[in-house]
């Protein structure tokens, strides 16, 4: 099985392996038959909003074992190693909308730790001047008005970030001062388990986007967007980097129980890159996944999410060849009647990414409506400058990660590394984020229209440069759409720290 993130969201090789893919690969029909004997998850979707007593049973019936159930959404995690459990659940019960198999994936039933929790009062930001080490390497920062913003406020201690991701490295010490404990948490299987060891980083993906949300302001390393505000590591992505429906769910159910202020999502959901709701099985997926992120938003979270890695127009999406990414993948036409989890979710806050001359990079996926705004993920081909020597954003990285030696910088000991991608966009806007929580605005939809309001507006670019990068999923070229004010590669402009706090 390839890693899903060297494929998709690791940002170094993401579209020359994918542009390679679709021109010289060929794709055999799926299997996503599971063999008898072989424990499957799945995640069961009811008509209502509610899991009623009677329909566990039938779980127990049908040949499955509930693992965890989220009756405010009307969501069920089942396990089972019974072929055909799916359909023979939904011809069991017939309050069962859709049940769709994941993968084969081991998991512990028990308690959820997780308690109610709405949301707190938060206490005034306090500021965060000055300089560490590696700051001068921080150009994303300085373009983004991070330095001057922080001088004013650097968040809250009382704003918690969840990075839904593959963990955080807690060690670290940029992080550790900042990390909270109490609401980390590892998802994968779909069971909420808070020991440490689960949800410590065995990637380095989520380490690096904590870094850029909360780096602390400490003398040694590099400084987070937000470095007063508490990071809560939520691992939804394992080792390889898969993001599985149960962990999706399980991670903004527990975001709306903590009662977390903002969360960064930078990955898409597997294993359908698009969901396409004409689709049974990725209807309930789909369908699943936007009533969890709607219950966290409904409960006070602001959700940020990346854009994705393929030169892909969202808005005028018509053909998938990597879905699903957990078996041979199948090239099939698809419509706007298919979206991608999380960035197309209503209310969620898509951003693409940008390097240091400004443009949008090359690889990164746009389209209007699904883009609100533009970050620096970096671009290692189009915009390398004196300032950004690789073109790539530098964060920071696990000791025992690998990290191309030409990549990884060491400060007192700790690592750090550049990469680049939308997966390191959209950690810039997740701190802005809690730093507008900092303020006491809380509501979602008031962050939201914050940090678009107050974005620097970019005009449409000369996309000629962008030729040698067609989409990755269909060939096409690469298309902006719309003016200064709101456009495809850009949305409402590129984010501006300061401007957002009110500075």
């Amino acid at each position: 099985m390839m890693q899903k993130l060297k494929r998709l969201v690791a940002p170094l090789s993401t579209v020359t392996l994918a542009v390679g893919l679709l021109a010289g690969a060929a794709y055999p029909a799926a299997s996503a038959e599971t063999p008898a004997g072989a424990m499957q998850n799945y995640v069961v979707l009811y008509k209502a909003n509610g899991v009623s007593e009677s329909s566990l049973k039938s779980v127990a019936a049908a040949g499955g074992t509930v693992v965890h159930s989220y009756p405010e959404i009307g969501v069920a995690i089942v396990k089972s190693d019974r072929a055909g459990f799916g359909p023979a659940l939904k011809a069991r019960d017939g309050s069962v909308q859709g049940a769709a198999s994941t993968a084969a994936l081991g998991v512990a039933l028990g308690d959820s730790g997780a308690d109610d929790a709405a949301q707190a009062p938060v206490a005034p930001g306090e500021p965060a001047p000055g300089n560490d080490n590696l700051s001068a390497l921080q150009w994303d920062m300085d373009q983004i008005q991070a330095p001057a913003a922080r001088a004013l406020n650097g968040g809250s201690a009382s704003v918690v970030v969840g990075d839904i991701d593959t963990g955080l490295d807690y060690t670290h010490p940029d992080l550790a001062p900042n990390v909270d404990f109490g609401k980390s948490v590892s998802c994968v299987g779909g069971v909420p388990n808070q020991s440490p060891s689960a949800w410590m980083d065995d990637n380095g993906h989520g380490t690096h986007t904590a870094g850029t949300i909360a780096a602390a302001k400490n003398g040694i390393g590099m400084v987070g967007v937000a470095p007063n505000v508490k990071i809560a590591g939520i691992k939804a992505g394992n080792a390889d980097g898969f993001f599985y429906p149960e962990a999706i769910v399980c991670s903004f159910m527990w975001a709306a129980a903590q009662g977390i202020q903002v969360t960064n999502n930078s990955y898409f959901a597997d294993p359908y890159l698009f969901n396409c709701k004409n689709d049974p099985e990725q209807r309930a997926i789909w369908e699943a996944e936007r009533r969890a992120i709607r219950f966290a938003q409904q409960s006070g979270t602001t959700v940020v999410a990346a854009q994705g890695n393929f030169s892909d127009d969202l808005a005028h999406p018509t053909r998938d060849v990597m879905s699903p990414d957990n078996y041979t993948p199948v090239s099939r036409e698809i419509s706007n009647a298919c979206a991608v989890v999380p960035v197309e979710v209503a209310g969620v806050i898509g951003v693409t990414a940008n390097g240091n001359k400004g443009f949008k990079s090359y690889y990164s996926s746009y389209g209007v409506g699904s883009a609100d705004v533009v970050a620096p993920g970096g671009d290692r081909r189009l915009q390398v400058t004196p300032a950004a020597v690789n073109g790539r954003v530098l964060s920071t990285w696990p000791a025992s990660a690998p990290c191309a030696a030409s990549l990884k910088v060491v400060d007192a000991g700790a690592a750090y590394c550049y990469l680049q991608g939308t997966s390191m966009a959209s950690p810039h806007v997740a701190g802005i984020a809690a730093l507008v929580v900092s303020t006491g605005v809380t509501n979602p939809g008031a962050v939201s229209a914050r940090i678009s309001g107050t974005a620097d507006g970019v005009a449409c670019p000369d996309t000629a440069m962008y030729a040698p990068f067609p989409s990755a999923s269909n060939g096409a070229p690469q298309v902006c759409q719309g003016g200064t004010g709101n456009n495809g590669f850009y949305g409402k402009g590129q984010v501006n720290a300061l401007r957002a706090i009110g500075g």
